[in-house]
């Protein structure tokens, strides 16, 4: 099923999707009768509560809807299968986490808006640790009254993430495993040399001068830096697990191994991971239950900057020159300057790797930056579980208790040989080892008493809980080995004795954070009628001042199921319906620890009147007791339906709001301190709308189950500080800031100047005048952007710039559909957004010589020729390429079939003889098709880092992902 907003890609609002068609055997009419009435439970944080009470806005993903998706880490199992939930993957690279935002941007700064990670009750900062085949249900909490238990963690949403447990029965084994290969979907279109040649002529020539190559077309195609860099990938995984148990133990345990390996230079791009999990609940009397988690992982991984244009195999081959070679054949160019060090990179045949004459800086030859970093890897192991007790007396109580805690240590080793690979990156003084190890330790315990009973038609739970959370303990240390009696990194090693002075070491320790907490919860329903859920939550923290540790976070919800009233007809159309609404105070402390207080630093050195120099110290910054939480109230009304009978609509509307924000803000220098001080100087809203659709049918012999969802957003800053009206976020090289974060704008907007056209003649620029007929722009010349006086003033300056767009997609959607024939089984995934730019940040601006991609080709020739693109120059004194403008912006919506798998299961008559219960082998193609118009690489892009000076959909050579297709096999003993 298929719902569309309008007709185009580029506008395109699809209604997204799930259908789940699984291989069942034909049920009885009374079987089905029997299932339709059995209620579905979802996780609300620290018990349960029946799907057709609960009165929040939670989304509800389960075992069976992410059990065949091979992603690689486990919160890209989310992305399209929830609404108002944003996924968006880091970048293709193996390993690549995703960035998750849940309800849009609650705060400043990517760090501060990732949503709190719940794993069996365990507060954890990521889940790329995660087996995703332990997953049994994932439960999004997206709104304030669902949230709110959570309290001063809750403002950026909260993910609970349930692992499977033991189920009594015989001794049950599972495997499942996949292997295929990968490729890159889209290459870009880059000039070759020939071209490459006349366009840097006619730079030259409209510059006045004379053209640098006397004859282009010798250079014939030249060289493809993107197929220097690009290979085949290959991924594979494969997972056993155990389960079992009696009426009185129940286990789980599972084992894991995933391996991939990129599309950009496998052997320097690639991502392993072990797994092991246990499980175990024991039933010590009829009262009295005993249990455990514990997951184990290690990671070993290498990557290529995967959004960078300062560097890296990405960005030197989108600008290296095609005329320079990968490999040097034409032995009279060993003669040049650039080839007579003796620390330049060869390949096998000992024969030096290419270096540009043209384009330098950190460009390199991608295949000679790969030799120097071979042998260089990050790893990271990490411990995570809890035990747990829970007492049930007096009938209705339950005492429960558990200690959590995560233990993670995780470093680095590299060798860094002697090598040049250009003038201006080389490293010809010595060669360096060096290894970081880091470690953390976070705890938390947590006691809740639960009463629950029924009389009548009067349903009741409250829970009351108290909690002390640890978490920063912390530390580290680096140690770096210089000029080791060494030339490759395979004999790179601590044991060399070498002089005390080319060894390096320091280390540091965290700054321990502290939290307790208090929280309560009643729930209440009248004949499943009439539903009410109350929260309240205190936590105190030691990142603020005494005066300001405490934070209190209420919020309620109240739900009608109006189907079962009695006046409520029984008919076909709308078989149930359900409103509810609620409101809810989450918070947020986002931030380092004690930024409330001014510390005394060292740094300020002075002399005497002996002219000796003295170690001064003087306050890092000003102090500010009054910092305190952010807060972020949430709005929520819906209603949920069954339609027709094999139809369910959900239908939100939201709006959230923050106030308080955290950030540093900006002071004069003749204050005199060097760190900002934090303070809480702003507010912004997000409100939308979330629709999920589905459909479930079964036939005799086929089977369909569909959901979907669809959501708009629309962010926007309130205030900031009180003296200004804007901040710049992202930069790119000399164009300075692209984007800002400014009131009455979503949060990082694009920002510059708009043109209307190109000058196709003197005359249009002699005519190009203000009121007082002074021209606008005087360095113009034909071929050049014309600039618009924005804001009228009579001239072009920054006061012209605009807002261009936001980066924020307004839509999110996408579609699955599984379908099943007897033994054979279909699924479809797509998904995508609309309404966003992106700045397209390909080409080294600083960089003259940088190649072009073909769109260059277009440019102004002469009067006529186009109005869309300028002439060509080096100079560029009109600023048509330096300015950021309209012209770097581009459409950032798209359509992507993520996820098409076919499989068969063999007939149980056949695996039974050999001692199987099931075996399902499947084919899998990943990416398969992207709708765009997007000219990049791959038009998901996130943010380079986490930090708040930068945003999603800037493209600064992005790691595309790849086209991937596998084969599998699920087989359970």
């Amino acid at each position: 099923m298929n719902v569309r907003i309008s007709r185009s890609v580029g506008v395109v609002a699809v209604l997204y999707f799930t259908a789940n068609f699984s291989a069942q055997t034909t049920k009885s009419k009374d079987t089905i009768a029997k299932e339709n009435k059995i209620d579905e439970v979802v996780v609300i944080g620290y018990g349960t509560q029946k799907k057709s009470n609960v009165t929040g806005a939670i989304a509800s993903i389960k075992a069976s809807d992410i059990e065949n998706i091979p992603a690689g880490k486990p919160e890209q199992v989310l992305q399209g299968r929830a609404a108002g939930v944003s996924v968006v993957t880091n970048s293709g690279q193996p390993g690549a986490a995703a960035t998750v935002r849940v309800r849009g941007i609650t705060s400043f700064g990517a760090g501060s808006n990732s949503p709190l990670w719940v794993v069996d009750g365990i507060v954890v900062d990521n889940i790329g640790w995660l087996n995703q085949s332990d997953i049994e249900s994932i439960e999004v909490l997206k709104d304030g009254a669902s949230s709110a238990i959570y309290g001063v963690s809750a403002a950026k949403g909260v993910i609970l993430v349930t692992t499977k447990k033991g189920k009594r029965g015989k001794l049950s084994l599972s495997y499942n495993g996949f292997y295929g290969f990968s490729n890159a979907s889209k290459k870009l279109d880059l000039l070759d040399a020939t071209q490459y040649a006349k366009i840097i002529n006619e730079g030259f020539v409209n510059d006045g001068k004379a053209p640098r190559f006397s004859n282009p077309e010798s250079f014939g195609k030249g060289t493809n830096w993107q197929d220097a860099i690009f290979g085949t990938g290959e991924k594979s995984s494969h997972e056993v697990s155990i389960t079992g148990g009696n009426e009185k133990s129940t286990y789980y345990t599972s084992f894991g191994y995933f391996d991939q390996t990129g599309i950009v230079m496998s052997d320097i791009s690639y991502y392993k991971r072990i797994n092991a999990r246990f499980n175990s609940t024991h039933k010590v009397t009829d009262y009295l239950t005993i249990g455990q988690t514990f997951a184990y992982t290690h990671v070993k991984s290498q990557g290529v900057s995967a959004n960078e244009e300062f560097g890296g195999p990405l960005a030197s081959a989108v600008n290296l020159d095609p005329i320079t070679p990968v490999v040097v054949t034409d032995w009279s160019m060993v003669d040049s300057d650039g080839y007579k060090s003796p620390y330049i990179i060869r390949d096998s045949e000992g024969r030096p790797y290419g270096i540009s004459p043209y384009v330098n800086n950190e460009m390199t030859n991608p295949q000679a930056f790969r030799h120097i970093q071979q042998g260089n890897y990050n790893w990271s192991d990490d411990f995570v579980g809890n035990v747990f007790a829970e007492l049930k007396f007096l009938d209705h109580f339950t005492f429960k208790t558990s200690l959590n805690g995560k233990k993670s240590y995780w470093g680095s080793r590299s060798f860094t040989p002697k090598y040049y690979l250009s003038p201006n990156f080389n490293n010809t003084g010595f060669n360096s080892l060096n290894k970081v190890d880091e470690n953390k330790f976070e705890w938390s315990m947590e006691n809740t008493l639960t009463y629950q009973n029924k009389f009548g038609d009067h349903n009741i739970n409250i829970m009351v809980g108290q909690g002390v959370y640890r978490y920063n303990i912390a530390g580290g240390a680096s140690l770096t080995y210089s000029n080791l009696p060494i030339d490759n990194w395979q004999d790179a090693s601590f044991n060399f004795d070498i002089p005390r002075e080319n060894i390096t070491a320091k280390g540091w320790d965290g700054i321990e954070t502290r939290k307790a907490s208090y929280f309560g919860r009643i729930i209440y329903d009248y004949a499943d009628k009439y539903l009410f859920t109350g929260t309240i939550r205190r936590d105190g923290s030691s990142k603020f001042a005494t005066n300001q540790h405490w934070g209190t976070f209420p919020s309620m919800s109240l739900g009608w199921n109006v189907h079962k009233e009695n006046f409520w007809p029984e008919n076909n159309v709308v078989n149930n319906l359900k409103l509810r609404g609620g409101y809810g105070v989450l918070g947020n402390d986002e931030m380092d620890n004690f930024r409330f207080a001014s510390f005394m630093v060292s740094g300020s050195n002075y002399t005497n009147s002996s002219n000796n120099i003295i170690i001064g110290y003087a306050k890092s910054t000003l102090e500010n007791p009054n910092l305190k939480w952010e807060q972020t109230s949430q709005l929520n009304i819906a209603a949920d339906l069954k339609l027709f009978n094999n139809f369910t609509l959900t239908a939100d509307w939201y709006k959230k709001k923050t106030t308080d924000i955290l950030r540093q803000i900006n002071i004069p220098g003749y204050v005199g301190v060097p760190v900002s001080p934090w303070a809480n100087v702003g507010d912004m809203e997000n409100s939308g709308v979330e629709l999920e659709l589905g459909y479930k049918k079964n036939w005799e012999d086929f089977s369909i189950s569909v959901n979907g969802n669809f959501a708009t957003i629309k962010n926007k800053v309130l205030r900031l500080e009180d003296d200004i009206e804007y901040f710049n976020l992202a930069s790119f090289q000399t164009m300075g800031a692209v984007s800002r974060v400014a009131v009455g704008q979503p949060y990082g907007s694009f920002y510059g100047q708009t043109y209307s056209g190109v000058f196709q003649n003197q005359a249009q620029i002699d005519n190009y005048v203000n009121a007082n007929g002074v021209k606008l722009l005087p360095d113009a010349k034909p071929g050049d952007f014309i600039w618009q006086d924005n804001n009228g003033d009579g001239k072009i300056d920054d006061n012209d710039k605009v807002n261009l767009g936001s980066s924020i997609p307004k839509y999110t959607f996408g579609l699955t559909v599984n379908m099943s024939y007897k033994n054979f089984d279909l699924m479809m995934f797509a998904q995508g957004q609309a309404g966003n730019k992106i700045f397209q940040g390909l080409r080294r601006l600083d960089l003259p010589d940088a190649n072009y991609q073909t769109r260059i080709l277009d440019r102004w020739t002469g009067e006529g020729s186009t109005n869309d693109n300028p002439r060509l120059t080096r100079t560029d004194s009109n600023h048509n390429y330096s300015w950021m403008s309209n012209y770097y912006l581009q459409k950032g919506d798209y359509v992507r079939l993520k996820i098409v798998q076919l499989g068969y299961t063999i007939p149980q008559d056949v695996t039974q003889r050999f001692g199987m219960s099931k075996v399902r082998l499947y084919i899998t193609g990943e990416n398969l098709l992207t709708f765009t118009k997007y000219t990049g690489y791959d038009p998901e892009i996130a943010g380079r880092n986490n930090s708040e000076q930068d945003i999603i959909g800037v493209d600064r050579a992005y790691y595309p992902q790849a086209r991937t297709f596998l084969i599998g096999a699920n087989i359970q003993f």
